[in-house]
């Protein structure tokens, strides 16, 4: 299933896990990682379908993508 969500995902090399992470700030505890790039964007694809899903079921409010998050 080709994930047409629009979240932010922000990905980055973590020496402690030795893995890509990826992590979607909007959706709360929302991320995944992988052994190279693309297999982290790949799985944080999968965790957001997972993740909403999850949402739908117990009934919590789902976030509208926002794009790209301002940092200070």
């Amino acid at each position: 299933m080709k994930n047409s969500h629009k979240y932010e995902i922000i990905i980055y090399w973590s020496n402690t896990d030795e893995t890509y992470i990826a992590e979607v700030p909007e959706l709360a505890g929302c991320m995944a990682d992988g052994d190279t790039y693309r297999e982290a964007l790949t799985n944080a694809e999968i965790i957001i379908d997972e993740w909403i899903e999850t949402a739908k079921i117990n009934k919590r409010k789902i976030p509208e993508p926002k794009g790209k998050l301002m940092y200070a």
